[in-house]
């Protein structure tokens, strides 16, 4: 497998936060020298580890952002 590399350009906030110290983060990030992208996932105490997560382009946010918006919080 091929090495993977990344920055964290910017930290949006972090949604939660496990007793392992593990925590779910936004995260504007740069996978492999690539044109950042907005960034979902568990992340290990000094982002030494990372879990599987989901990456957005900006547009892909902000559709997200709609989305949720029009949702019904009385489910």
């Amino acid at each position: 497998m091929a090495d993977l590399n990344y920055q964290i350009i910017k930290t949006i906030g972090i949604l939660s936060e496990a007793k392992s110290g593990w925590t779910r983060e936004l995260n504007l990030i740069s996978w492999n020298n690539r044109q950042p992208k907005y960034d979902l996932r568990d992340w290990a105490p000094n982002h030494e580890k990372m879990g599987k997560g989901i990456t957005l382009s900006e547009a892909e946010l902000s559709k997200l952002v709609e989305l949720i918006n029009k949702m019904d919080t009385n489910i």
